[in-house]
C-alpha cells in the first residue's frame, strides 16, 4: 500500500496495461480500466477494477490518467474523442512513439486544460512493479512532482527532463541498440546453420559470453563520443573494417545474404576515406551525425 491513493485511469488492457492496473489496484489506488474490447483481461475485475462504460467516463473518473496502448497514434485517436474529459488531469502515455508525436500531443493536452508526460517502460509484463522493470518519462516538471511516487510504483522511475521528446527518443535509441544485436545475432546464427551446426549451444558457450564483455566496453565508448576523443582502445576503424570485410566474405561463400551488415561496412570504410582508420570504431558516430572532421 501508499500512502498516495490517486484515482488512476488506465486505457488499454493488453499484456502490459493488464500489469499497469494490476499494480496501482495492489497498491490501494483506485483504478478504472478501459478498452477498446471491453471483455480483456477479466482478473482485473476480481481485484477491484472498475470497467467504464465509456471512455469519456473512464476519462472522467481519473485523476491520473495512464494510457498503455501499442503506439502513441492511437493515444492520440482515442484522446480525441474526449477532449472535455481531459481538463484538470494528467495523462501519463507509455505507448511508443515519435519525439515529434509526443510534442503534438503534450501541445493538444495543454490546450484542453490537462497536463501531460510521456515515458516508456523498460521491462516485462512479468516485472511489472518491480525494480526489474524501470519507466522512463519526460514533460512537465510540476506533473512529474505531483505524481511521480505513483509512477514509481510500476518500477524505478526517471523524470529524464521536461522536453517531452526526450523519453521517445532515449527509448528508441535504446531500441536500435537491441536491434543491432538482434541483426548481428540473425547473421550468426545464419552462418552456424549454413555450417550444418546447430545455434543453440554456440550461442550459450560462446556467443553470449563474448557479448557480455563486449557490452561492458560500452560506457566507456559512450564516454569517447561524448568527449570527441577517440583512442582506439578497442580496435580501430582500419581494422574492424578487415575484420568486418572478411566475415562477409565468409558468408557469401556460404551463400548467405549480407545485407544485414553491409551498413556498417560502408561506415567503415568512409572512416578510412575520411583518413580517420587509426581512431576508434567509435568515429563512426561523428560520420553518422555529418562531422568527419577530427576536433
Amino acid at each position: 500500500m501508499t500512502s498516495d491513493h490517486t484515482p488512476v485511469t488506465v486505457l488499454g488492457l493488453g499484456r502490459m496495461g493488464a500489469a499497469t492496473a494490476q499494480v496501482f489496484l495492489r497498491n490501494g489506488h483506485p483504478v478504472t480500466v478501459w478498452n477498446r474490447s471491453p471483455d480483456r483481461a477479466p482478473h482485473l475485475d476480481g481485484l477491484g477494477a472498475v470497467r467504464a462504460d465509456s471512455l469519456t467516463d473512464a476519462l472522467k473518473t481519473g485523476e491520473l490518467i495512464v494510457i498503455s496502448v501499442p503506439e502513441t497514434a492511437i493515444a492520440v485517436k482515442l484522446l480525441h474523442t474526449a477532449p472535455e474529459a481531459i481538463a484538470g488531469r494528467t495523462v501519463v502515455n507509455l505507448s511508443t512513439g515519435r519525439p515529434s508525436e509526443a510534442r503534438d500531443l503534450e501541445a493538444w493536452i495543454a490546450e484542453q486544460g490537462g497536463r501531460f508526460l510521456d515515458g516508456s517502460i523498460l521491462g516485462m509484463a512479468e516485472t511489472m512493479g518491480t525494480a526489474d522493470s524501470t519507466i522512463i518519462y519526460s514533460g512537465s516538471a510540476e506533473a512529474s512532482a505531483d505524481h511521480h511516487a505513483v509512477i514509481a510504483e510500476l518500477g524505478t522511475a526517471k523524470h529524464l527532463g521536461t522536453e517531452v521528446g526526450l523519453a521517445a527518443v532515449h527509448d528508441l535509441a535504446i531500441l536500435a541498440g537491441m536491434y543491432g544485436l538482434f541483426g548481428g545475432f540473425f547473421q550468426a546464427a545464419a552462418m552456424l546453420s549454413r555450417a550444418n551446426r546447430n545455434a543453440a549451444d554456440p550461442t550459450g558457450a560462446l556467443l553470449v559470453p563474448w557479448l557480455h564483455s563486449v557490452i561492458d566496453t560500452l560506457p566507456a565508448l559512450a564516454a569517447q563520443i561524448d568527449d570527441g576523443v577517440f583512442p582506439p582502445t578497442m580496435a580501430s576503424v582500419e581494422e574492424h573494417q578487415f575484420i568486418l570485410r572478411m566475415l562477409l566474405a565468409t558468408n557469401r561463400e556460404q551463400d548467405l545474404p549480407t545485407d544485414l551488415l553491409d551498413p556498417l561496412l560502408r561506415w567503415f570504410d568512409a572512416g578510412v576515406e575520411h583518413g580517420l582508420g587509426a581512431d576508434s570504431l567509435t568515429r563512426v558516430v561523428p560520420l553518422l551525425l555529418g562531422s568527419p572532421a577530427r576536433p
